[in-house]
């Protein structure tokens, strides 16, 4: 396949405009922490404390949806043993997770003034305790950062016919740069770009994906194996008994999201508690919203024959 240059192009301008509202907000960030007593410390772990509701909510909805959510759920539908089932479950995880952060976290922990979500423990365990979750809290982040790049290496090498390597190595130079540059500020704003990129342009996916042949076979194996095209159902075949474990899966991610620093983080940096549980709520409704896209290609593309259609 030869290189998309029209793709090239707009995910070039796509990757500046992210870019610049980083840098904007780092100098609107540097701007407060010289004309007020505001700690730079403060200031670029948590924006001051002075992110509103609008930014909250784009913000807070960007900490678990990225490149590794879509890739994910369409590979989940698309694999049999899982299929909607499965996203299902995870979707809804994460909204009750959210939901419960909302109810719960936001209010002692925005009110308390923490720094982050491990004060609480310093606080009542020592440093000691602190010592060994903060550990554990970097694993985890260098476990899932990974995952979003790869993911969006992988569709910029499918789609673009860009390097996979090259792919990866361009989105940390950029995120990393407006981080360093404006802190929480520049993450927070470069956020509400890439939330709105990432739902103009996934559910834009939508009506082209319905339109192609495949689209018309997968209703009929929606349900049951489809003995004509050789199709699984795309709903799910779950093993008879696992449902126990999928119960399990399920309490897992909803109490394990609360222990996850970056929505902790989105918490803190709230302008009140109200709008830290606003934000919650908010995302609770938008990662639903978000699913749909992937999961109808994982669908569409169980049936799609793919050397036929070169999808």
């Amino acid at each position: 396949m030869a290189l998309n240059v029209p793709g090239v192009v707009v995910m070039v301008f796509f990757y500046l405009m992210v870019l610049g509202t980083g840098i904007w907000a780092s100098f609107k960030s540097k701007k407060e922490i010289k004309n007020s007593s505001v700690d730079p410390i403060d200031m670029a772990l948590l924006g001051n404390r002075g992110i509103s509701l609008v930014v909250g909510m784009f913000t807070m909805t960007a900490t678990w949806i990225g490149g590794g959510f879509f890739s994910t759920l369409a590979e989940m539908t698309y694999i049999p043993s899982s299929g909607v089932k499965e996203a299902v479950l995870v979707v809804s995880a994460y909204t009750t997770a959210f939901i419960i952060c909302g109810f719960v976290f936001t209010k002692p922990m925005r009110d308390r003034r923490f720094v982050t979500m491990l004060d609480p423990f310093h606080i009542k365990y020592g440093k000691g305790v602190a010592c060994l979750f903060t550990v554990i809290s970097l694993i985890t982040d260098f476990i899932w950062v990974p995952t979003t790049l790869i993911s969006l290496g992988a569709v910029m090498h499918v789609i673009l016919d860009v390097s996979y390597t090259v792919s990866i190595w361009i989105s940390a130079a950029v995120a990393i740069t407006y981080t360093l540059l404006g802190g929480l500020y520049s993450v927070a704003y470069t956020d509400v770009i890439q939330i709105i990129l990432m739902f103009l342009g996934s559910w834009l996916c939508v009506p082209f994906v319905l339109m192609i042949p495949a689209a018309s076979d997968a209703s009929n194996t929606t349900l049951h194996f489809n003995t004509t095209g050789g199709y699984p159902p795309w709903l799910g075949d779950w093993e008879e008994g696992s449902l126990l474990v999928k119960v399990d899966t399920f309490l897992f991610m909803v109490l394990g999201c609360q222990a996850i620093q970056p929505v902790q983080q989105r918490i803190l940096s709230s302008k009140t508690s109200d709008t830290a549980r606003h934000s919650c709520f908010f995302a609770a409704l938008a990662v639903i919203i978000f699913a749909i896209p992937p999961a109808i290609v994982g669908g569409v593309a169980i049936t799609a024959a793919l050397s036929k259609y070169a999808i």
